[in-house]
């Protein structure tokens, strides 16, 4: 065993951060990604907009060795599939299908968040020796809890990649993409565009000149007025109602605690008329390299303003600020005409029935295929003179 571990290590599930405590928290999530801070977790549970009545019951779990927190999951117990973006609603249909109940499941996430990141904290002094022995021992810890607790399975998503690696040995690994845009140092907005083909130059040029009578204004969270942070909230409600049929996952409360905690990692952009009139809104999130834009909502229909206010005026952000990538939210091939590269994205599942996990085994492998072909194929249609350039 490492210098770092005792032979009694505790692996135990608690049913909010708050019980886990800030201090410990932060111990283990030591980087700037904003959606593991302590803060962001905590205003998904206290608003409400995590909790068993929304089908996300948490059940962090932690670790610890000689009575000291090393690791922490952040983990959920789920009665659905809503609000994770790695889609399994066949596998839920299929167990039904064949009189099983797919449901509840484990699912290691940051709630609505289809961002990666970190999803296993550990101490920064940990060994790689003892994180692979703190790894494994997740792994059996889940592994028994869904065959003792009737849970059909365990899932771990959006990780970064050295961790699904390791958690790929012994379990299913399954891939996914997006579309994030990649900062090549341009000093300016045209300058990006100066590495595109001219069709393409041309198309965005058009795009924008076509919701250019609007005023772009970017405020930090900390700094919106209590009445620009509702105007914001109205966009995105009034933008689920027509789209989904309901207000949003995340409700007011939700956006007014990260506007007290984390202010100084949020940003609104406001879009208004002449009149000073609001038309549109988008919520980003920031850490030292990236820029996430995560929301938007319009009480107008305008042609071209959700490219403007989603793409382009975020990819003018990254590039005034220095941040290396602006990663735009899931989905969207659309976005790779604008200069958007795919990456991949990582998950990892294990399934207590073994037949099905045989079979959802054998799916994720035939989907791996498709799923880098389909990038392959999207790589050779981004627009960008210099395709070898590309990282």
């Amino acid at each position: 065993m490492s210098e770092f571990l005792s032979e009694d290590i505790q692996l135990n599930f608690y049913d909010s951060v708050a019980s886990i405590g800030k201090s410990k928290w932060s111990r283990v999530f030591t980087d700037d990604n904003p959606f593991t801070q302590f803060e962001y977790l905590l205003a998904l549970e206290q608003s409400l907009s995590v909790c068993s009545d929304s089908g996300w019951r948490p059940q962090h779990l932690v670790i610890t060795s000689n009575s000291e927190v090393i690791a922490i999951l952040p983990c959920y117990e789920k009665s659905h599939s809503w609000g994770e973006y790695v889609f399994d609603w066949a596998w839920a249909e299929a167990y039904e299908r064949n009189g099983l109940e797919y449901y509840p499941k484990l699912v290691a996430a940051i709630p609505f968040t289809p961002v990666s990141g970190q999803r296993i904290g550990m101490i920064s002094s940990i060994s790689e020796v003892s994180r692979e022995v703190v790894l494994n021992r997740i792994t059996h810890f889940l592994n028994q809890t869904i065959k003792s607790e009737q849970f059909s399975s365990w899932h771990c998503l959006f990780l970064p990649q050295n961790d699904f690696k390791h958690l790929s040995h012994s379990t299913i690994s399954r891939l996914g993409t997006q579309f994030h845009w990649q900062n090549k140092q341009y000093p300016h907005f045209d300058d990006f565009l100066a590495q595109l083909v001219s069709r393409k130059r041309k198309a965005i040029k058009k795009e924008r000149k076509a919701v250019a009578n609007f005023n772009y204004d970017f405020i930090d969270g900390d700094k919106a007025s209590k009445e620009q942070w509702q105007g914001f909230v109205h966009c995105y409600q009034q933008t689920y109602l027509k789209r989904s049929g309901h207000t949003g996952y995340l409700n007011a409360d939700f956006f007014s605690q990260i506007a007290s905690s984390m202010g100084r990692q949020v940003r609104l952009l406001l879009v208004t008329n002449d009149q000073n009139n609001l038309i549109a809104s988008a919520l980003y999130f920031v850490s030292n390299t990236h820029l996430y834009g995560r929301y938007w909502g319009c009480l107008e229909e305008v042609d071209g303003l959700h490219f403007e206010t989603c793409y382009y005026q975020g990819i003018e952000y990254a590039i005034h600020h220095g941040l290396t990538v602006f990663d735009a939210g899931a989905q969207g091939e659309h976005k790779v005409a604008r200069g958007f590269e795919p990456v991949e994205t990582y998950s990892n599942h294990e399934v207590a029935h073994d037949e099905f996990r045989k079979a959802i085994y054998h799916y994720c492998q035939q989907e791996q295929q498709h799923i880098k072909q389909y990038m392959q194929d999207l790589a050779c249609k981004l627009p960008y003179k210099e395709k070898d350039n590309l990282q």
